[in-house]
């Protein structure tokens, strides 16, 4: 059964830096586009970045510069790098597949907080 689960949030002061991990069971992860979202209070989930199966990636621009996507086919495990953080980050951050048609059920996500 394809499963997600998210962890590597917490607590930190702007400008910090924090990893995410996002591990994935089942054998739909080494063919999708797998994103990273996230979902503030009171907002829309929203995609961060993108990853192709080959490694091409793309981002929001709010995060162009600042994020970095990855990704390991073999161990079925994906990676979003976040420097520089900013208070606007503070989200819930999920991972999934980006096609709409292949979404799975999303994970509990994993809290990220910027703040002094």
């Amino acid at each position: 059964q394809a499963q997600l689960v998210e962890s590597g949030g917490g607590l930190v002061q702007p400008g910090g830096s924090l990893r995410l991990s996002c591990a994935a069971s089942g054998n739909f992860f080494p063919i999708n586009t797998m994103g990273w979202y996230r979902q503030a209070p009171g907002k829309q989930r929203e995609l961060v970045a993108a990853i192709t199966s080959g490694g091409g990636t793309n981002y929001a621009d709010f995060v162009k510069g600042r994020f970095t996507i990855s990704r390991d086919n073999a161990e079925n495990t994906m990676y979003l790098q976040m420097n520089s953080l900013k208070p606007e980050d503070t989200a819930v951050y999920y991972c999934n597949v980006v096609t709409p048609s292949r979404l799975l059920d999303w994970g509990q996500g994993t809290q990220v907080t910027v703040s002094s």
